[in-house]
């Protein structure tokens, strides 16, 4: 795998420092860690770095002379084309055309494996997502937590890391139960009898459906049982059914799961005891009021893990989310042995998050392993007006509704253009719109030209897998779309590094646009030039091999036609 352009430049930089410190050139000190960054503006090269900036008082020279001195001994590299120093001290390379043009067979040799990083050096990632309460069907909130958190995944194992993708099934404590009870009444009311809805209950109408399909294949058995063991099973077989209904669903999203993780298993091997336990062997467990408590000097406040019979009845009800999550998180790293656990939570969970770092420092593990995502609510629009939605009153937009509507890539692609940390707006109309002002249908565009373009050619003749002669690519719009075809790999690292899937988005809107100005300004198939035309038929293939790339890790399909 190729290494990061900007990291060779960095080494670069470094080795022109240290040349230049052995020649005399510049005085002996620790030499930083070079920073370089891609320049923003045209005409200060492709990459910049402001290292010298920082060297003056340790050089006790001007920046721009130490820079003058790098630049000076600065080993030759063929991907560097030009090397400036600029303003107050800054380093500006260009990368060499002949070289940039030279890419396009690397690309083409990596295939599927572009873009592809070892900066995970095989470090053993949980990425726990979706894990909505199964008491419903997933709903708009929940699908921008499945596109997070499958395309960071696929981000990370792209970027070297061993990655599992995992769905905890809440299906432990109270609301299990008033799940049951809700569907027992439906079940009751379907048969004809005259059975009360819970004060608290689920509203929505699926449950009506679940009562009235329970009815026709079970008939009247659950109202023969005593109505404790038959809202428990009714419970249990609805939870079952709303999780197969959340596997078809996420499966027509294109989001898989390794493992299904049930909360009640923490329960079942006595983990969720033994936690508390060692919590209370560490000094960390109160008992006060009834209830067990977990106390921490990284928290503002004792936090609740077992509840008092006075306030909860029912002792498997007792322990709280913050209980199986304690569990939860020596489960994954501990018994699981995960590096790193990251878990994809809605913004409403926010004062969760230091609760579940401080139980896991409280059983001598290191917090850091511990990483939440917080993502930002979702406002789901229809013509220019709010959709509401309420899970417990039954009003909301199911993620099966908006698969119909719209489809699995407007939704992945679209719920991927906003930072995790910002509200965003789905438009259902322009989601569906064939336009430029739709994401995802500019980008699939692209793709879809670029395989109009291929299948030409092979009409006329041209044999696609023939080696051309990239030398002959010089146009500025062939070298500026091979450059942000490079840029995948650095965009695939920083996804990675910050846990932000949204930088793909990016990208590929990016890249989809210079190759529309590439084709604007360049005829691919010339008859009159077949050596130009194998050449551009070469970097047309890499453009849609690395397009497919990109859109392949945020989990959209790259159409051949539209």
């Amino acid at each position: 795998m190729m290494k990061l352009i900007r990291d060779q430049i960095a080494a670069l930089i470094a080795a022109g420092l240290r040349a230049a410190q052995e020649d005399g050139a510049l005085p002996e000190f620790e030499i930083p860690a070079v920073v370089v960054d891609r320049s923003r503006r045209p005409g200060h090269g492709d990459y910049g770095s402001p290292v010298c900036l920082r060297l003056s008082r340790d050089a006790r020279m001007p920046p721009r002379e130490i820079a003058t001195q790098v630049v000076e001994h600065l080993p030759l590299a063929p991907f560097v084309g030009q090397v400036e120093v600029a303003g107050p001290g800054y380093i500006n390379v260009t990368l060499d055309a002949s070289w940039l043009a030279a890419q396009v067979e690397v690309i083409l040799d990596a295939g599927e494996t572009f873009g592809n990083l070892e900066i995970g050096l095989g470090q053993k990632y949980q990425v726990e997502f979706v894990s909505a309460n199964p008491t419903g069907p997933i709903h708009v909130g929940g699908v921008r937590n499945a596109v997070i958190g499958d395309a960071l995944a696929s981000v990370l194992a792209a970027a070297g890391f061993e990655v599992e993708r995992e769905y905890y099934v809440n299906d432990a404590g109270s609301q299990v139960r008033m799940f049951g009870e809700s569907i027992y009444a439906r079940y009751a009311q379907a048969l004809g009898q005259d059975e009360p809805f819970p004060e608290k209950g689920y509203h929505g109408h699926y449950v009506v459906e679940m009562g009235q399909q329970m009815a026709r294949q079970y008939g009247d058995r659950y109202l023969d049982l005593p109505r404790r063991e038959a809202v428990r099973s009714l419970g249990e077989e609805g939870i079952a059914r709303v999780i197969s209904e959340a596997r078809q669903n996420l499966a027509a999203l294109r989001v898989e799961f390794d493992i299904w993780f049930h909360e009640k298993s923490l329960r079942e091997s006595g983990l969720l005891e033994r936690v508390i336990q060692m919590l209370r062997d560490r000094g960390h467990i109160v008992e006060r009021d009834g209830a067990v408590w977990f106390t921490s000097p990284d928290l503002d406040a004792d936090a609740v893990v077992i509840r008092s019979s006075q306030v909860i009845p029912e002792p498997d009800e007792r322990s709280t989310y913050l209980a199986s999550d304690i569990a939860y998180v020596w489960n994954k790293l501990v018994e699981r042995g995960f590096d790193v656990a990251i878990y994809v939570w809605g913004a409403d969970h926010h004062g969760d998050v230091p609760r579940v770092k401080a139980a896991a420092k409280a059983l001598g593990l290191d917090p850091g392993r511990v990483v939440v995502i917080l993502y930002q609510m979702v406002n789901l629009k229809r013509g220019g007006e709010d959709v509401r939605m309420s899970t417990r009153r039954g009003e909301f937009v199911t993620l099966r509704e908006l698969l119909d509507e719209v489809g699995a890539d407007p939704i992945r692609f679209m719920l991927l253009t906003r930072t995790v940390d910002a509200t965003m707006d789905f438009d259902l109309e322009l989601a569906v719109e064939q336009s430029e002002k739709n994401p995802v249908y500019y980008v699939q565009y692209a793709h879809a030209r670029i395989s109009s373009i291929l299948r030409y050619a092979a009409d006329l003749g041209w044999d696609l897998e023939a080696p051309g002669d990239v030398s002959l690519l010089t146009h500025e719009s062939e070298l500026a779309l091979i450059r942000k075809m490079l840029e995948l790999q650095e965009v695939v690292a920083l996804a990675a590094t910050q846990l932000a899937p949204h930088h793909l988005t990016f990208y590929a809107h990016d890249l989809a646009a210079d190759f529309h100005a590439f084709y604007r300004d360049c005829r691919v198939v010339a008859s009159e030039e077949p050596e130009r035309t194998q050449a551009r038929l070469m970097l047309v293939r890499a453009a849609g091999l690395t397009l497919a790339r990109a859109l392949g890790l945020l989990g959209v399909t790259a159409p051949e036609r539209m």
